[in-house]
């Protein structure tokens, strides 16, 4: 009670004081307070300023209206808020795929502020000219009359941890919105609705939701980075925030204006990290690589003379310390590309030459056994297995058996049947599937071209789901 009087009172005589235009309430005659006598900004108060000043006009916000399903699988309209920002003068926008994602989504485009006058914000519809669903990268543009603001492109191979950057964005629908931090770390690798991200940034400026699109800009105002996703228990930003890297961004953006998607190298494999405890079975001098866990059949790989348990040390010279190092290699590479690979074999050291097919559309290329992909009538569906721990974080009973479906390509048979990420497979036409392997061999039956019949756990209950190819 007596601080709400206090509050109360403060802030009453302050603001009458202020409304009849007498004096400051705090002078510097007072003793209690010192009152700063210049308002000189610092150094790097003046550089945010201007960084921030430069880079507004060109970051936009995104509503993306897109038709949705809810539990019971019944459509609705659902709006996404986002951010991007200009990549040219003509219109272009680059911003995540995940902010876009959907069937055949409307998309409303806001620029800041009327560009920084005292206008209405200008406002346009804006067409998507291509998605990358892997690197969670979109291209859209907007047709103006005039030429655009747009963002110089930095270098993020030589970010360092520890260096300055800055995040500008819409968290919250609040245009916009200007966040410092610094480098944490690099080439991280998260999961997302659309599988790995790989070599991201990790950064401590504020990233909330409404960020994902939006720049990440180092201290001389250049792009760095395209703010994406957030670690976090609460929903909103605990410090750790994740960016694609401006360098992968800008390979993507140009393959998706000159063709429409992007092309990546495909060697094949199953892949993964070497532990220390499997140096001795495998015979290798140390962890460095990555193990071979299977070979498509006539995959570049297994007409190459690749197996099972080769450990990859590099490819094309280019040392290999882990298998997202290998899989960054590998998508680095045009299909048709010959590539040589050095690889350990029971310890004995061999090398050959892969040529490289084209990366799958489904996203799948050098994958671990985890989130296996599938084909068919569930093509661009992934699955894994249903831990206790996983169970647990979708709430579900510990009795509930199947396989939880951990990704949909959004323009998949599967995803317009209404079929979503996180929820579990338990029969596959008529058959129960308990684990990855039962479901690999119920699909194995279903013949090209059928329909398949699954049987869906929902809250409250099951639910069949047919999917037509």
């Amino acid at each position: 009670m007596t601080l709400l009087f206090v509050i109360a009172f403060v802030l009453g005589t302050t603001s009458s004081d202020w409304f009849r235009g007498s004096k400051a309430p705090f002078s510097g005659t007072d003793p209690f307070w010192t009152v700063a006598q210049t308002n000189t900004l610092s150094a790097d108060e003046q550089s945010n300023i201007s960084i921030y000043n430069k880079a507004l006009p060109a970051t936009v916000s995104i509503t993306s209206t897109v038709l949705q399903r809810n539990w019971f699988f019944e459509p609705y309209p659902a709006a996404e808020s986002g951010t991007g920002f200009l990549i040219d003068a003509e219109g272009r926008i680059l911003t995540n795929h995940h902010v876009i994602a959907g069937d055949a989504p409307q998309i409303e485009v806001t620029l800041a502020s009327g560009q920084g006058s005292d206008e209405e914000p200008l406002r346009f519809k804006a067409e998507v000219l291509a998605a990358d669903e892997i690197n969670d990268l979109a291209l859209i543009k907007i047709e103006s009359d005039r030429p655009l603001p747009f963002l110089p492109l930095g270098d993020s191979e030589h970010l360092q941890v520890g260096q300055k950057v800055l995040a500008i964005g819409n968290p919250f629908g609040v245009s916009g919105s200007l966040t410092t931090g610094v480098i944490s770390s690099r080439g991280r690798s998260i999961q997302s609705e659309g599988g790995v991200l790989e070599d991201m940034i990790q950064t401590d400026a504020a990233i909330n939701p409404g960020n994902s699109g939006g720049a990440l800009i180092n201290t001389r105002g250049e792009l760095v980075g395209i703010n994406t996703a957030i670690l976090s228990r609460s929903g909103g930003t605990q410090g750790v925030g994740f960016a694609v890297p401006v360098n992968l961004a800008h390979h993507v953006t140009k393959q998706l204006v000159e063709h429409g998607r992007v092309e990546r190298g495909f060697m094949g494999v199953g892949i993964q990290d070497i532990s220390p405890a499997m140096e001795k079975t495998l015979d290798t001098p140390d962890s460095h690589g990555a193990v071979v866990t299977n070979v498509t059949a006539d995959s570049p790989a297994a007409k190459a003379g690749l197996e099972q348990y080769d450990v990859i040390r590099s490819v094309d010279g280019q040392k290999i310390r882990d298998a997202r190092e290998l899989r960054l290699a590998v998508a680095n590479h045009a299909p048709g590309d010959t590539v040589e690979v050095a690889v350990l074999r029971d310890g004995a050291a061999k090398t050959m030459n892969v040529t490289l097919g084209e990366f799958p559309n489904d996203g799948n290329g050098e994958t671990s056994e985890e989130h296996s992909p599938t084909s068919g009538a569930l093509e661009g569906v992934s699955v894994d297995n249903l831990s206790p721990q996983v169970a647990e974080q979708l709430g579900l009973d510990s009795d509930i058996k199947g396989v939880v479906v951990t990704r949909v390509r959004p323009d998949s048979p599967a995803a317009e049947a209404g079929l979503q990420s996180g929820l579990v497979i338990q029969e596959v036409n008529r058959k129960p599937v308990n684990n990855v392997d039962e479901f690999r061999s119920a699909m194995g039956t279903v013949k090209k071209g059928e329909a398949v019949m699954l049987l869906v756990h929902v809250r409250g209950g099951s639910r069949f789901v047919v999917v037509e190819p």
